[in-house]
């Protein structure tokens, strides 16, 4: 279980600044190009748990950039490369300080505000009468503010958005756009999978042109929650909770075990056995979502791979 990459300590050439954030860890090479690392760290709560889980990384990188290939017709996207399972490099953007989030479902943080007796969600309403994981008439956006690492991301309208200058209106008329655009394609590619694309997050930044671009992770189990389509109707119908996809999983086993990431609250020990568990369930999500076999990667020494496959792009690159 020791066999996880939880942090990265590269100096490559060029190298400007790293940014850490609570899974992906981003290195900026010559003010125009960023290398993306994604690590096995597992966040919930946006709290970022002690123990890394084998192969998530690799898991989170390759849904990623299969996911921005499948929609690039839609959405100019950040990529240029993946030189390693864990890694994609491409363009330096300035990002959005908030995160797109639309959901077609009343579940998770939505379904929770929903029970704590809350009716509006980012300024949105939500209808009386639902029980969890019912359908929204249509999807709903509801905007987070992007946090730093270890803070938590917050709930907030667009109305704030625009009135505090975080966005201008004219791009987050874009913003919506592509968010609806991308949501669209992705529960079309879930559906192909027999799998329903339930809530999920996009994050959008500005290249050097001002160029806004598709950037970070898309439809990924820890940006997306995914229900299987088969049954949904009968779970609904029974009041039975729905089989999902997502790392909702995780949740609930802190939940279970007293932890929500509130102040005062102790992250319960996780085992190696169940740490194989959240494993072995990454790569079902994996399997699942992309309809791919998943092929594991050599955990020998995952920095050392890591630095030799991004050292031969940059070379390669910088050769062009």
């Amino acid at each position: 279980m020791n066999q996880t990459i939880t942090e990265t300590n590269f100096n490559f050439p060029g190298q400007k600044n790293v940014y850490k954030g609570k899974v992906r860890e981003v290195y900026t090479i010559k003010n125009n190009m960023l290398v993306m690392i994604a690590t096995d760290r597992l966040s919930a709560f946006d709290v970022v748990m002690p123990k890394g889980i084998p192969y998530k990384g690799q898991i989170l990188n390759q849904i990623a950039t299969k996911m921005m290939k499948a929609t690039e017709d839609l959405v100019p996207n950040w990529l240029l490369a993946t030189p390693d399972p864990n890694v994609a490099i491409g363009h330096l953007c300035t990002p959005f300080k908030v995160e797109m989030v639309i959901r077609a479902y009343m579940s998770g943080h939505a379904a929770r505000e929903y029970k704590a007796g809350r009716r509006i969600l980012c300024g949105v309403p939500m209808p009386d009468g639902m029980i969890e994981n019912d359908a929204f008439e249509f999807p709903i956006i509801t905007p987070a503010t992007k946090a730093e690492m270890g803070d938590h991301d917050e709930d907030i309208s667009r109305e704030d958005i625009l009135a505090r200058g975080i966005v201008s209106e004219e791009d987050y008329r874009v913003l919506e756009d592509y968010t609806r655009k991308l949501f669209q394609r992705g529960s079309e590619i879930a559906a192909a999978q027999g799998l329903i694309l339930v809530d999920t997050k996009y994050e959008f930044g500005k290249t050097a042109d001002g160029t806004i671009v598709l950037i970070d992770e898309i439809h990924t189990p820890d940006s997306s929650r995914y229900f299987y389509a088969d049954g949904y109707e009968e779970r609904q119908l029974k009041g039975e909770p729905q089989k999902q996809l997502s790392k909702e999983f995780v949740r609930q086993w802190l939940i279970k075990n007293d932890f929500q990431g509130l102040t005062g609250q102790t992250i319960p020990f996780m085992s190696d056995e169940y740490i194989e568990t959240v494993s072995n369930r990454y790569i079902e999500l994996f399997e699942n979502i992309t309809g791919d076999d998943f092929e594991k990667s050599d955990l020998t020494d995952i920095n050392a791979r890591i630095e030799h496959n991004v050292l031969k792009y940059l070379s390669l690159k910088s050769k062009d």
